[in-house]
């Protein structure tokens, strides 16, 4: 009886780990998501600036249009399914990403490709299990580790993530190499309602081995679920987008 009901409760854990995960999910993209967003590249000796907009679809579609500066203006960015695609403009042509490519800088950024254009799945691509509680900005957190599942094609050994209790929203997240040394997080600095839900309105990613060094991204403005065509999100639209 005692083994029935510990495996029971190992069980009922599990299931609430996911199911915490996927409602923080479910909270920040919605149905469809389109946005501009502002991205500080900071680094010890210098910065810069990167507008963008972004468009999302589920897990399966999302695009992002470079709007400055005026040398990368008009470089868009395409996830179809599990396809990742580059416009450059300044060549006129598209390049499709390989998987050996979506664990490297995105823009010069702290980011890899992956981040922006979510490749893998924080609901399907891992395992979630509790890990604590914690409080960050004042806001009730479940501290939730996500490990890989074996047949996953992520480029992490093990993420932990911070959920806010009462709202879903994402505040913290840490990332581990597949040898289990923290490399980078990702932090909520400011939270306030955007899209008509609370959520990060701007978040910092800084790698731990590199001081003086993040990239700040912040939302000038958000749209949930507004109707947005699967054929927006092809390759020829990206040689025409504005």
């Amino acid at each position: 009886m005692l083994v029935i009901q510990l495996f029971g409760l190992v069980a009922f854990s599990q299931d609430s780990a996911t199911e915490i995960v996927r409602k923080a999910d479910q909270h920040a993209r919605g149905k469809t998501s389109q946005g501009d967003v502002i991205i500080r590249i900071v680094r010890p000796t210098w910065s810069r600036e990167l507008t963008m907009r972004m468009w999302a679809k589920g897990t399966d579609y999302s695009m992002i249009l470079i709007q400055s500066p005026a040398k990368e203006k008009g470089t868009v960015f395409l996830k179809r399914g599990k396809e990742v695609w580059n416009w450059l403009p300044s060549i006129e042509r598209s390049i499709k990403l390989p998987p050996s490519m979506m664990s490297q800088s995105w823009m010069g950024t702290d980011f890899t490709n992956d981040d922006l254009v979510k490749e893998s799945s924080a609901v399907n691509d891992y395992v979630h299990g509790f890990s604590g509680v914690d409080t960050l900005l004042g806001r009730p957190c479940h501290v939730i580790t996500m490990t890989p599942k074996p047949e996953s094609a992520v480029v992490w050994g093990k993420v932990i993530v911070w959920i806010d209790q009462k709202d879903f929203m994402e505040l913290r997240m840490d990332f581990y190499d597949e040898e289990g040394q923290l490399t980078s997080i990702i932090r909520a600095t400011e939270v306030g309602l955007l899209a008509g839900r609370m959520l990060p309105l701007t978040m910092e990613m800084a790698p731990v081995d590199k001081k003086g060094q993040k990239t700040i991204m912040s939302y000038k403005n958000l749209v949930l679920d507004a109707p947005i065509d699967d054929a927006f999100f092809s390759t020829t639209n990206m040689k025409t987008l504005r």
